[in-house]
């Protein structure tokens, strides 16, 4: 397995966040879900699914087979990268639907129920409606990355969603600005070496 600096959660989105699982934090690309371990690591840093979950499929999965699966994840990934960055910028038409067959396949494999559950607050304990789903197989770490990706899609209006200004930077984030004026992933990262490279401009010009 691949050490990684922590995943980047920039996007104000879950399902944009997924897509972002690839990027170039400083100089070099790197890939989260690069391998099973990676995949495991990721869903964890972004809580799609609850440890326990996590630890069960961990210990009952082969390493190939959770490689199999971040594989997939990955092409879930590129493939809805693609849909996005062609639809961003505007509203998403209904017709948009002829293109989401890859996420509606495997969205039908989804196995959710909801159990009552007793809930302890800081009013006393009550009772709850929880959703939760059946985790048959590796297989079915796809299934809240589906359900995330299909929120973004169903929920988001298109016209907020951009891709960084950075020259090099590859992330997407949804504006959620009062005046829609983000421009960076971060202004700690792309947003400061922007004003770096203005700063160098100037100096350069004065000379």
């Amino acid at each position: 397995m691949s050490h990684h600096p922590p995943a980047m959660f920039l996007a104000d989105s879950p399902g944009l966040d997924f897509l972002n699982s690839v990027a170039t934090p400083v100089d070099t690309p790197v890939d989260w879900i690069g391998d099973g371990e990676g995949l495991l690591d990721w869903l964890s840093q972004a809580n799609y699914v609850p440890a326990d979950v996590l630890k069960e499929i961990k210990a009952r999965a082969t390493r190939s087979e959770l490689d199999q699966v971040a594989a997939q994840a990955r092409e879930l990934r590129e493939w809805c990268r693609g849909f996005v960055r062609k639809h961003m910028g505007k509203p998403l038409s209904p017709n948009a639907l002829r293109e989401l067959d890859p996420l509606n396949k495997l969205l039908a494999h989804d196995e959710t129920f909801s159990l009552i559950h007793r809930h302890h607050d800081g009013h006393g304990d009550r009772l709850e409606l929880h959703r939760t789903r059946r985790w048959r197989s590796a297989e079915s770490l796809l299934l809240p990355i589906g359900e995330k990706l299909a929120e973004f899609i169903c929920e988001e209006n298109f016209s907020d969603v951009k891709a960084c200004e950075g020259s090099s930077c590859t992330l997407l984030f949804a504006d959620h600005t009062a005046r829609r004026t983000r421009r960076w992933c971060s202004m700690a990262i792309c947003g400061n070496r922007a004003k770096q490279a203005a700063h160098r401009e100037r100096l350069k010009n004065k000379g």
